[in-house]
């Protein structure tokens, strides 16, 4: 596996002065004593006094140690992202783009050709079948050409390029996308922050004229688009990965790059052991890409079926992170008795919901209207075990779902209920293109793929790892004082 040169602890030297703070959508502030409820884990955090004074209009500008720390407490509790825009532009120059590809010369030369000017780039040939038709248009963009006689594949691509690379900064491009203009200087800005080590864009689809149900579909739901917000990535978080279709990175921080044993997955390592190491890896969707969905359903459910197959060589190196649901004793419990569909499931349900609303609210004796709070954070807590219900049932543990519903009716019954659910939510929630039919049909063609993608490689990696739930117990007092 390929180490860092990074010791486990940040950058000492902290955020810059006029480095800018803002709180996000997802952090509500309650009255006017500095308590904020977000962030990821959710928590309650109660501010003091001078940490108040320095949040005008939600947003915390750097410029002595309070503000310092105080703007560090809220990136590091996902609670506020950076306001790229006030963030410095670093130059071109100081970036280098690496573009792994084999064939694909029509695509490698769309994707240079949206670059922007002052870019040093480098093309690794991944031991094209067609390497002259590679190397024109490598020529043709005056690019640099790292030709392989031998196919290493995504990751092992990526690392020839990042070993001549000489810049402080790399950004790791796939060929099928298409760059945004302003992209690339938009996400060089979060550098601005010494903790980070990792950027990523917002990957969007690319029209095309092969448009059919699929392509109507991904660029809806397409599962590289993480959304609309900024937000910090780590694992057992809201966004737990983003995508190696274009990763920007600062070199001192990846050491020798990618895991080079990971057919699949190795974007999501890196991530991963990035975080591990002390760094920041940040999402920013103010910088969009253009990537070439598949059109055809065998390729399309078999790019599904490849990012099921990365769960397991993730579990060997990540354990339990990988788990497909993360949820707190009591909100498995609730899922359970609703799932046994007696008559006392949904008693017995909003009791523990009502036992743990009652906790809840005993511990937040400092927040006003305590009672309002820890109900609405068990309603979050309840939808958020709901959509993990459901996940389980349709993608992660369909097989199973599938062999037990021959039998059971009271599977059958909550594989209908979270199929109907699922399809209207997100139908409603991403508002395709597609009628909603095919839109449901898509959607469970989708989640069978990488369910069958991650059944077969726990199959093949004999071990059940990237299978199980992961229970996480929750701190016993939601109260933070931050300075």
């Amino acid at each position: 596996m390929a180490e860092t040169r990074t010791d486990r602890r940040r950058d000492p030297v902290g955020l810059p002065d006029g480095f800018v703070v803002r709180l996000n959508r997802r952090t509500r502030v309650l009255g006017d004593d500095g308590i904020l409820v977000g962030g990821s884990p959710t928590r309650v955090a109660r501010l003091q006094p001078a940490a108040v004074t320095l949040i005008e209009a939600g947003a915390v500008t750097v410029g002595d140690s309070a503000s310092r720390a105080l703007a560090d407490h809220l990136l590091s509790a996902g609670m506020a992202d950076p306001v790229v825009s006030a963030l410095p532009e670093v130059p071109l120059s100081e970036v280098t783009v690496v573009v792994p590809v084999r064939d694909r010369a029509r695509q490698l030369d769309r994707l240079l050709a949206s670059l922007p000017e002052g870019l040093r780039v480098v093309v690794v040939d991944d031991a094209s079948l067609d390497p002259a038709a590679v190397a024109a248009v490598v020529t043709g963009h005056a690019a640099t050409l790292v030709p392989l006689t031998r196919n290493v594949g995504a990751a092992g691509a990526r690392n020839a390029g990042l070993a001549i690379v000489t810049s402080p900064y790399v950004a790791f491009i796939d060929s099928d996308v298409v760059v945004e203009s302003g992209s690339i200087e938009t996400l060089l800005r979060h550098f601005a922050d010494p903790a980070v080590g990792m950027v990523a864009p917002r990957i969007l689809g690319l029209e095309s004229p092969e448009v059919n149900w699929i392509t109507r579909y991904e660029n809806a739901r397409s599962s590289l688009d993480l959304g609309r917000d900024a937000a910090a990535v780590r694992p057992r978080s809201p966004l737990t990965w983003v995508s190696g279709t274009c990763q920007i990175c600062r070199v001192a921080a990846i050491g020798t790059g990618y895991d080079q044993a990971m057919d699949a997955g190795e974007d999501v390592d890196m991530v991963w052991r990035l975080v591990a190491a002390g760094h920041r890896v940040r999402f920013e969707p103010a910088a969009t890409m253009r990537h070439e969905h598949r059109s055809t359903l065998r390729t399309w459910l078999g790019r599904k079926f490849f990012y099921g197959t990365g769960a397991q060589p993730l579990a060997e190196r990540h354990q339990r992170d990988v788990a497909p649901v993360v949820l707190p004793p009591w909100a498995a419990g609730v899922l359970v008795v609703l799932f046994a569909q007696r008559r006392w499931s949904i008693p017995v349900a909003a009791g523990i919901s009502a036992v743990v609303m009652r906790r809840i609210t005993g511990r937040l004796g400092h927040v006003p209207r305590p009672s309002i709070v820890a109900a609405q954070l068990t309603r979050d807590g309840l939808i958020a075990a709901t959509a993990q219900g459901f996940a389980l049932l349709l993608r992660h543990w369909w097989p199973l779902t599938a062999l037990t519903s021959l039998f059971s009716r009271r599977t059958r019954r909550a594989v209908f209920v979270a199929a109907v659910a699922d399809t209207v939510w997100e139908y409603a929630r991403v508002r395709p293109r597609l009628d909603p039919l095919r839109f449901a049909v898509a959607r469970r063609l989708d989640d069978a793929a990488y369910g069958a993608g991650v059944w077969w490689g726990a199959l093949r990696g004999r071990s059940a790892i990237a299978l199980l739930p992961a229970i996480t117990r929750t701190a016993k007092s939601g109260r933070r004082r931050p300075r």
